[in-house]
């Protein structure tokens, strides 16, 4: 194998990565399976009782229709994440395929390779599909990761709170803190996430209120505190301020 050229990471380096300093911080209690259209309601209730601007907002959108799927792996859902940074979504998915077809003749949607597949293969294979030689490094780095359990399986994520699993995803090289908000919001279902550093959140928050400029995050983040414990619904509705609100 010749990745370590390009990942400067081995598997012990993930070992003592995945040893937490203390427990983990569990994740807010939520129910074992969400009713999204009660959920979904109360949201909208609550973000358009904050004033008038997101009154007009959740009217003039209509009601939340946030979709999720709960069902992936984290380590799969990151591998796909990376995969899509700076590509159009076809062109991702098309060397998705390349790469999912190393490992299986005739793969079905449901086939994955497992870590150990990734770690085996020879890296310059894996370029080969079409990922640049850092995004193929990545993937390897998160492979290696999820062998040695930094990447927790989806069952374990739920002994983590949101920010307990930022704090460990982002030690990967490629993973920054928007794709673990992403992973959150779309493979984990929390529904308190507020990414401060998505352009379409903050240019829709800029459409809510009229201002002149996009917020900065930390402005963003303070006036977040009150949408929650909404506050991926509230991204989701800033993603459809309309442009001549």
């Amino acid at each position: 194998m010749r990745y370590f050229r390009l990942f400067p990471f081995s598997r012990a380096d993930f070992r003592v990565f995945s040893m937490p300093r203390s427990a983990p911080t569990p994740a807010p209690e939520m129910p074992a399976k969400i009713d999204h259209a009660d959920f979904y309601a109360k949201a909208s209730s609550a973000l358009s009782s904050l004033d008038a601007d997101w009154a007009r907002l959740v009217e003039r959108v209509g009601p939340c229709l946030h979709e999720s799927k709960p069902a992936r792996e984290p380590y799969e859902a990151l591998i796909r994440a990376v995969s899509h940074q700076q590509l159009h979504a076809k062109a991702a998915e098309s060397i998705l395929g390349r790469f999912i077809r190393l490992f299986f003749e005739d793969p079905t949607p449901a086939d994955f390779p497992a870590p150990k597949q990734v770690v085996s293969m020879d890296i310059a294979r894996i370029q080969a599909c079409g990922f640049s030689a850092k995004k193929a490094a990545c993937i390897v780095g998160i492979a290696l990761a999820a062998e040695s359990g930094l990447v927790p399986s989806l069952a374990d994520t739920a002994q983590f709170s949101d920010e307990a699993l930022i704090e460990r995803l982002v030690a990967l090289p490629g993973i920054g803190r928007w794709t673990v908000e992403m992973f959150l919001i779309y493979s984990l279902e929390r529904m308190d996430i507020l990414p401060v550093d998505d352009f379409g959140v903050r240019e829709g928050f800029k459409r809510l209120k009229g201002l002149s400029a996009q917020p900065t995050r930390g402005f963003l983040a303070k006036a977040g505190v009150a949408w929650g414990p909404y506050r991926t619904i509230a991204s989701w509705y800033l993603w459809r301020v309309p442009l001549d609100f």
